[in-house]
């Protein structure tokens, strides 16, 4: 009969990970579910309530294109956000007035003050959810049915379309590279793209772009350039810029990469509040970290994955600055000491 068994004996299975990786702080790669916030101006009229269940496509409300404000006489009883109808004509030609709706905003001095126009568009679902919360002239919230890749910044409004990859995580999409053929699809577009591209993907009828970093000027003259666009009388089809990692150009992180590639083909929306890229999850099973991986998110090597090799204390790096700092190993090569800062963990 054999004696007890003495655990120091027994021999561990898996890889052996070296302390000190929870210092690494951790965050999602995929949020399973979000609250979709979108923005509804004076004027514009709800089309669902509380509850409901939406699909992508679905009109959420009209948008009045050219607010007026108008004061009228007050009625016994009007509350903020109620709609405003004006009263048949008196000569009985039965034409309608100019401005004959619009939502009540608030009452001065024995009137009520109007937010009315002329000219309205649709506002379409860009996800499936359940609508959580509708308030007149201010926003609706929409719990989303699907996954979300969450951004740190959006523009434009929410839009959906079939995700294609455009470029490599590093590459950078130029105006004349882009085709008729996209129209319609969310591109992804690497590293960078600049404020003419992205006009001119809007309008080619591309309905949006997934990109690493947007400076501060291309992001500038953009929004002046969607400015103009919206004073013109044509409606608009929804366009969404959606920036992954910040301003300072780097490549998309392999992490993400790695999913949009798994996701290219599918249809995906874009949120501006989250600024997040939603998808359907269904048929795409996550891809679980080795044990001990950790992401670069900034500095140099912003964007590669490898794994944890321990602690080494304060470092000197670039600017005489001294951090603490850990030992990362890319593939073969010897471990590289990185500040713990520059880290990130995903879960």
């Amino acid at each position: 009969m054999s004696g007890p068994t003495d655990v120091r004996a027994v021999r561990r299975t898996g890889p052996v990970i070296p302390p000190g990786i929870e210092l690494v702080p951790a965050r999602r790669l995929v949020e399973p579910t979000v609250d979709a916030w979108l923005p509804l101006r004076p004027g514009d009229r709800p089309r669902v309530t509380a509850g409901q269940s939406v699909v992508p496509g679905m009109p959420l409300a009209d948008r009045v294109r050219d607010v007026r404000l108008l004061d009228v006489p007050a009625r016994p009883g009007g509350q903020p956000g109620e709609r405003w109808s004006a009263p048949a004509p008196r000569d009985g030609s039965g034409r309608p007035r100019a401005h004959s709706e619009g939502e009540m905003l608030f009452e001065a001095n024995g009137r009520w003050w109007i937010a009315a126009g002329d000219d309205h568009e649709p506002v379409h679902a860009p996800v499936e959810g359940i609508v959580r919360e509708v308030r007149p002239g201010v926003g609706l919230v929409i719990r989303t049915a699907g996954s979300a890749v969450p951004g740190v910044l959006a523009l434009g409004d929410a839009a959906r379309g079939r995700l294609e990859i455009a470029t490599d995580a590093d590459g950078e999409l130029r105006p004349r590279s882009l085709d008729v053929g996209s129209a319609g699809a969310v591109l992804v577009v690497g590293a960078r793209i600049d404020a003419e591209a992205l006009t001119r993907a809007r309008a080619m009828g591309i309905r949006g772009v997934v990109v690493a970093t947007l400076p501060g000027k291309d992001r500038r003259d953009y929004l002046a350039s969607e400015a103009r666009q919206r004073s013109a009388i044509h409606q608009l089809s929804p366009f969404a810029v959606l920036v992954l990692h910040g301003s300072q150009r780097r490549p998309i992180a392999e992490a993400e990469m790695r999913l949009l590639e798994r996701l290219a083909g599918r249809e995906v929306g874009i949120l501006g509040s989250p600024p997040a890229l939603l998808f359907d999850p269904q048929g795409v099973p996550p891809e679980l970290d080795r044990p001990g991986t950790v992401h670069v998110r900034s500095g140099p090597l912003a964007g590669r994955r490898g794994q944890w090799a321990g602690l080494v204390g304060p470092r000197r790096f670039a600017g005489g600055t001294h951090l603490e700092a850990a030992l990362v190993r890319f593939a073969a090569d010897p471990p590289i000491a990185l500040p713990i800062g520059d880290l990130e963990r995903l879960t």
